[in-house]
């Protein structure tokens, strides 16, 4: 492996108790409260021993990298982990490993790139624009009009997190099927999508889950079949639409269903579910929780807020953003990079096993080892940001002469082979729906209420509802 920074032997860590069960409680407690606890006192490379396992934590960019990225053939994604997904994703290519992953990645890679997923720019903006107007009649205001004590009069404050949930549900259904759902089968959906990250939360961290008809899953159940007979019922529709000779619809499951493997072979309906499961679920919870941070940094962050609205004003005049605009947008955009460098929505990454031993920096990690990374606090390591807690877009800007970043300093959609397929979708989905409500409305906090807790339940959303007061502009 190439050289990196090298790790110091012996490498430190808690000596643990009763096999670890304390730090394994720990873990579930406060995941990445736990792992700060151990960078702060350690450093950043930990070792312990957690239920007979070897189990390492990396806190280091360069180790990181050089895991994800040269050391990709000897790991696989933690075991427990991947058959927790699972029961959601079927057998798609978030969960797959091997040879099975290289087929399904190198099959889908082409649909996500960023040429193609531009197509997808007219059904974002639509489906945003009608869920903008859903919004309370309070809300509503003209577009281009003034800050003044108008829009204060008409302010409204709502849960900005559950628009942005339902908001960005819309559009994935828009994206995924060419076709809109009605609020109470969106914000089912939306459910849905949450009792599954809820609970497989919990059963990460139990050597077995308990059945499906067990009575305690009865949210698990109702969730995958709604889920189920929503992605099923579009493919049924697709198929009797296909069978009839019409035009096939220029969206991802059409995407899906022309794909073709080495011997020319679609995929069956059972792929095809899986496949579009992991699109959906996937797809939706990391913009809408990236955007539901967006909103409190403009919300906290004035200044930046009207820098980025003034950006788009003078951009787009009034009108919808385009593919073209979003390279038109760079304050903007370095405002979303940074609220994605301090609220990734993935700010741990799958856990990874050795399937070899692996050297690394000097150091043998053995068969069967644990590794541990977490994007998350590397992003807030002050040796690699000045100033890591505070909301600073121009730190990302080259011209504005702050050091350089270091390399795997910023990674919120993962690093090497297994990084984020759909991570321009989401860049080009937030970009547009942070556009289109810096049009409409000025953000701001609720007076007295206290800055939002992040939480890790799968993605990283506030502990509670963020609520925001949105003004007319």
């Amino acid at each position: 492996m190439s050289h990196v920074l090298p790790i110091p032997a012996p490498i430190p860590g808690p000596s643990t108790r009763w096999g670890g069960l304390p730090e394994v409680l720990a873990l579930r407690r406060d995941y990445l409260g736990h792992l700060r606890h151990l960078q702060r006192r350690y450093g950043d490379v930990v070792h312990q021993r957690l239920l007979g396992l070897d189990d390492f934590c990396f806190f280091h960019p360069d180790h990181v990298r050089e895991l994800l990225i040269a050391g990709h053939e000897g790991l696989i994604r933690w075991e427990r982990a991947t058959a927790v997904f699972a029961d959601a994703h079927g057998h798609s290519v978030l969960v797959a490993e091997g040879p099975a992953w290289q087929r399904q990645r190198k099959l889908l890679q082409p649909g996500f790139s960023p040429q193609r997923v531009t197509g997808f720019v007219p059904l974002m903006v639509e489906a945003a624009r009608r869920a903008l107007e859903r919004l309370p009649d309070a809300a509503i205001g003209s577009n281009g009009g003034s800050n003044g004590s108008s829009g204060e009069a008409r302010a409204v404050t709502l849960d900005f997190e559950s628009l942005m949930t339902l908001l960005t549900m819309d559009v994935i259904l828009r994206t995924l099927f060419s076709a809109g759902e009605g609020d109470a089968a969106v914000a089912e959906a939306a459910w849905a999508v949450h009792e599954l990250g809820k609970v497989a939360m919990g059963e990460m961290y139990v050597p077995v889950s308990a059945p499906l008809w067990a009575p305690w899953k009865r949210g698990k159940r109702r969730a995958l079949r709604s889920l189920d007979g929503l992605i099923r019922g579009h493919l049924a529709i697709r198929r009797e639409h296909a069978r009839q000779g019409g035009p096939a619809p220029d969206d991802l499951l059409a995407m899906l269903m022309a794909l073709r493997d080495e011997h020319g072979a679609p995929l069956d309906d059972t792929a095809l579910r899986d496949e579009c499961m992991t699109t959906f679920l996937a797809g939706h919870e990391t913009s809408a929780a990236a955007l539901t941070w967006w909103g409190w940094c403009m919300a906290a962050h004035p200044d930046a807020q009207r820098r980025a609205a003034d950006e788009v004003d003078a951009v787009l005049g009034g009108r919808e953003p385009g593919a073209a605009d979003l390279t038109r947008l760079p304050w903007l955009s370095l405002c979303i990079k940074e609220t994605l460098r301090l609220f990734p929505p993935a700010p741990a990454l799958f856990s990874r096993r050795t399937t070899q031993p692996l050297d690394i920096a000097g150091l043998r990690l053995p068969r069967g080892a644990m590794l541990r990374l977490t994007p998350g606090l590397i992003q807030r390591d002050p040796r690699w940001f000045d100033e890591p807690e505070s909301f600073r877009p121009e730190r990302f800007d080259p011209a504005a002469g702050h050091r350089e970043i270091p390399r795997g300093a910023w990674m919120p959609f993962g690093a090497g082979p297994r990084v984020c397929l759909g991570s321009h979708f989401a860049l080009m989905e937030i970009t547009l729906i942070a556009a289109m409500v810096l049009q409409r409305y000025r953000l701001a906090s609720v007076p007295g209420a206290p800055a939002p807790e992040p939480v890790l339940n799968i993605t990283l959303r506030p502990a509670t509802p963020l609520r925001l007061r949105l003004l007319p502009r």
